[in-house]
């Protein structure tokens, strides 16, 4: 009998279900959903929301069909894991009911609290206990809840993250982990536990946060609502969860000192392993329990994220082309201009506040438009070297924190489709990318072994990744794109004087 697993990658995007072969590491079937991107909400400016029960009812479409295409059997199913959007807020009364919709990563409605909170805890107690500002995250989305909607509060039985409310729906219990509680800004990096002083200064109760359970192991079993509504069987333990970033470093064997993974889909990332609990004093990157964090060997997740990647590409789709125009063809005609565009920079940050910018509302740009020359091809180029060159302004921070910058590894997906872009993040970051045929979805999965105890460590679930490429700098191009980074810079600088 075959021994299966399946891993959830429940993005803001989309939601993709993979089915593992657990034996030979290899995927059997994977399905993502909705085809087209998920809906966000906005309802007032610099708002995001999004329906819980909306990914659950792509959960249950995508699991349903990788059964079809696997052809799965009884009894093949050994194990489940979840990989999540991070940052999110879910909230759910006694009846574990959704009492409002989900605030999600990019809603920025919540920057001034968290700005208010470092000033009054104090810059360096926020940075050595939470090692972040409390900032846009989850703590301070629910500090928002709490001033600005107080019947809403009132009914809250408990709070989650968006991988907990999948969990929950699939196994009936209420649990987060400690790497969710610290994405959350909920945890004391000190003591090893919930900071009470940041709960006692927002004035939340303890009691509405789940219970943490390890990143690996058994956090409870299908049940049989769950198991009807997917077409499984009952009692298949859940035994990973992770929110997209630090799974996505798990999904490319990114666990120790010094290893690096990126990711550029709706938002970009790059994120860096550190032993030490290192943090950057102006709270621009942020510093997180890893999957593999121990108290005795512990894990930092070290992560860099601009929220205005793959859906500025997206937009650009849009509006050049939508149906007409696919993103081979936006990568065939961006490359038949030079590098730099002949000018025209653009300044991607059109998603909410971003962090590298200290929360910031600096919005997108494009300038140095000239009319009698540039024309739908130098927009898009303009648009992927502006994102890598927001991705590089992250990297000079990181590099300043003492991360070591040189080799970093992503799955061949997304953005990194695109050979402008691959050519563009090695040159313009003077580091060596390594592209390996993954997702978040397989992560999850190959997590779920591990947690399962099929395998026995990292080295065991990774046998089956497969490297597809490797892109060095080159160095014409290296000084040809430092150049469009410098003067990307100084357009960046004049904006936000």
């Amino acid at each position: 009998m075959r021994r299966l697993l399946i891993g959830y990658d429940l993005g803001s995007s989309s939601v993709k279900t993979t089915l593992l072969d657990a034996d030979s590491g290899k995927v059997v079937a994977s399905e993502g959903l909705p085809k087209e991107e998920m809906t966000i909400h906005a309802p007032k400016p610099d708002w995001a929301e999004q329906d819980p029960e909306l990914w659950w009812k792509y959960i249950q479409a995508t699991t349903l069909e990788v059964l079809r295409k696997g052809d799965v059997k009884t009894g093949e199913i050994n194990a489940i894991g979840i990989a999540y959007q991070m940052h999110g807020l879910v909230l759910v009364d006694k009846d574990r009911e959704i009492i409002r919709p989900a605030i999600i990563w990019c809603d920025s409605r919540a920057v001034g609290i968290g700005r208010q909170a470092f000033e009054e805890l104090g810059e360096a107690y926020c940075l050595q206990h939470l090692l972040n500002s409390p900032g846009n995250f989850t703590a301070s989305k629910l500090k928002w809840v709490k001033d600005n909607e107080p019947q809403v509060y009132e009914r809250i039985y408990k709070i989650m993250l968006p991988g907990d409310f999948i969990a929950m729906k699939l196994t009936g219990e209420i649990q987060t982990s400690e790497t969710g509680l610290s994405e959350g800004v909920f945890w004391d990096f000190t003591t090893n536990g919930l900071s009470k002083r940041l709960l006692d200064y927002y004035g939340l109760d303890a009691s509405l946060l789940p219970e943490a359970v390890p990143s690996f192991g058994n956090q409870g079993s299908l049940s049989e609502t769950a198991a009807r509504q997917l077409g499984l069987d009952a009692g298949i333990p859940v035994t990973y969860r992770a929110g997209d970033q630090p799974n996505n470093a798990f999904s490319l064997n990114v666990l120790e000192e010094g290893e690096l993974a990126t990711t550029a889909g709706t938002s970009g990332t790059v994120y860096g392993v550190s032993t030490q609990p290192v943090y950057d004093p102006k709270s621009r990157v942020n510093t997180f329990v890893h999957v593999n964090h121990r108290k005795e060997d512990p894990r930092y997740g070290v992560l860099l994220c601009v929220n205005g990647t793959g859906i500025l590409n997206s937009w650009l789709k849009k509006l050049l082309g939508n149906e007409q125009l696919n993103y081979e063809q936006m990568n065939q005609l961006a490359q038949q201009v030079p590098i730099g565009a002949e000018g025209l920079r653009f300044i991607p940050f059109g998603n909410g506040a971003e962090r590298i910018m200290e929360n910031k509302q600096v919005g997108a740009h494009l300038s140095r438009l000239n009319l009698l020359k540039h024309d739908h091809r130098h927009v898009l180029r303009a648009g992927q070297e502006g994102i890598v060159s927001a991705l590089t302004y992250g990297f000079q921070i990181m590099k300043n924190m003492g991360l070591n910058l040189k080799t970093v590894k992503a799955g061949k997906a997304n953005m990194f489709l695109s050979p402008l872009f691959r050519e563009a993040f090695v040159n313009m970051n003077e580091v060596s990318l390594e592209l390996y045929d993954t997702d978040g979805a397989q992560g999850a999965a190959r997590g779920a072994g591990i947690g399962r105890g099929i395998y026995a460590n990292a080295a065991e679930a990774f046998e089956g990744l497969e490297r597809l490429q490797v892109v060095e700098p080159e160095q014409e191009k290296r000084e040809a794109y430092r150049e469009v980074f410098q003067r990307w810079e100084q357009s960046l600088h004049q904006l936000i004087k």
